[in-house]
């Protein structure tokens, strides 16, 4: 655990020493308090507190912020330590193949979760204070967070799969993007796209809804639109997850499944990869 711990906080100092890295956790704090504000008026004659509306906008934010972080964080993490020739000098030390995935997959989840603290911490902060020390809807806010952090450990290692199957560090940076696009834009486009070709022909809501969880954020984002009622009816998808059902239980399942997965694929390639 000391090793790991070692390898871990590196990954953290240098990572904040990044001043892309720094600009957009001070870009996600910037905008999760303007939406938190702005989230926090009523909606119509929805009965759902400050924090419950302002969960849908910052959940849309982090659908393309944290994967956004997590791949500039993870794309160069082996392929680059390969074309300095560092690799070779780190596994001089007393530190295992799997220990030296494990330890930066932690100090990398760790800048996630500073971000996270940074921006999602403070704007609630700050919400409460506006609203009179009212914290209804509480919940909701941290299932968000707790969900963000995962969104965010899920393309980091997705971010690591890619790092350890190419062989420079532009390739590394092109498919990091290529991923981004695939699962934050393209995915949803093409979903969208076939549902409105269908016409409800085919594509019946339990079919769509498990096509839904092919993409992580897909997931992420029903798991927090949907799990408690004042959120799921300001987003006007009341009953959605449930009358597919899908529950919290499967939702956050399968976005450990997508963590686990890269993960272990990565710690299975890296070992057989030679120095």
């Amino acid at each position: 655990m000391r090793l790991l711990w070692v390898l871990a906080l590196k990954e953290l100092r240098d990572g904040l020493r990044n001043r892309w890295i720094a600009a957009t956790i001070l870009l996600l704090g910037a905008l999760a308090l303007v939406l938190s504000m702005l989230g926090s008026a009523p909606i119509g004659s929805v009965r759902a507190s400050a924090l419950d509306i302002s969960v849908i906008s910052l959940a849309s934010l982090s659908v393309y912020l944290i994967p956004l972080i997590a791949l500039m964080l993870s794309f160069d993490t082996l392929v680059g330590e390969f074309e300095r020739g560092t690799m070779l000098l780190l596994l001089t030390y007393p530190v295992t193949r799997g220990q030296v995935i494990l330890g930066k997959f932690m100090g990398h989840v760790m800048i996630i979760l500073v971000a996270i603290l940074a921006g999602y911490g403070g704007a609630l902060l700050i919400m409460i204070a506006v609203n009179g020390g009212s914290t209804e809807g509480w919940q909701a806010y941290l299932l968000m967070m707790l969900s963000s952090l995962l969104l965010g450990a899920i393309f980091i290692a997705l971010g690591y799969l890619v790092s350890v199957l190419v062989k420079e560090r532009a390739t590394a940076a092109g498919s990091a993007i290529g991923l981004w696009l695939v699962f934050v834009v393209l995915y949803d486009l093409l979903l969208f796209g076939a549902l409105m070709l269908d016409q409800g022909q085919m594509l019946g809501q339990q079919l769509f809804a498990m096509l839904m969880l092919v993409s992580p954020t897909d997931t992420y984002r029903i798991l927090n639109l949907s799990v408690f009622e004042g959120v799921s009816q300001a987003a006007g998808i009341a009953g959605v997850a449930s009358g597919a059902g899908m529950s919290s239980y499967l939702l956050i399942s399968v976005m450990l499944l997508w963590l686990i997965v890269p993960l272990t694929t990565t710690a299975l390639v890296f070992q057989r990869r030679e120095l």
